[in-house]
């Protein structure tokens, strides 16, 4: 009996041994993907947008609260704080006084602008926002994503999440949860 186990032990070793190495030698010789397949005509794209630092975040074209479209890709040239929040957000409260202060000192002389997309499929009607907007005396855009469609775009789990976005119109940084108003100065004054 103990030199069957022991036979099947040494057995199940080499299999093991041999699965590791081709999966190893599979990996080490596997291109990587630069390049995404679109259609069944197989034309190809580089793959140039994303989420990371040094990626040219997605575009995307939202209507804003006072009824004015707007597109990322409009800012590009300017310094751009893409923020994602909702009106009951017990962070976004708390952050949106000093992105306010902020804009209002820096908007003209920094070349900046705040984009707070309101991520309105989380919220309890446009009322809710509207009230939001008023009590903190928001002046910056706020775009309502009102299918969802941006906050899958950028992956938003927590809010706030925002994206620093430089003036040649790549990320440059990711902050999830709230910042104070020199947190964001010392951003800008990177970008």
């Amino acid at each position: 009996m103990k030199k069957r186990t022991v036979g099947l032990a040494i057995t199940a070793l080499i299999i093991g041994t041999l699965i590791v190495m081709t999966v190893k030698s599979n990996m080490e010789t596997a291109e990587p993907i630069d390049t995404i397949v679109v259609g069944a005509d197989t034309t190809t794209i580089e793959y140039e947008s994303g989420l990371e630092e040094g990626n040219t975040p997605p575009d995307f074209e939202l209507s804003t609260l006072s009824g004015d479209i707007i597109k990322l890709t409009d800012y590009k040239g300017k310094k751009v704080i893409l923020n994602f929040w909702a009106s009951w957000c017990g962070p976004c409260k708390a952050e949106m006084p000093h992105m306010q202060n902020f804009y209002a000192k820096n908007k003209d002389s920094a070349n900046v602008e705040i984009i707070a997309v309101n991520l309105t499929t989380e919220e309890r009607g446009l009322v809710s926002i509207e009230k939001f907007v008023d009590a903190y005396g928001l002046i910056f855009p706020i775009p309502l994503d009102n299918n969802g469609e941006v906050m899958d775009m950028y992956r938003i789990m927590t809010i706030p999440t925002t994206y620093m976005i430089s003036m040649d119109g790549t990320i440059k940084h990711k902050i999830i949860g709230p910042m104070d108003e020199k947190t964001i100065k010392e951003l800008v004054d990177n970008l």
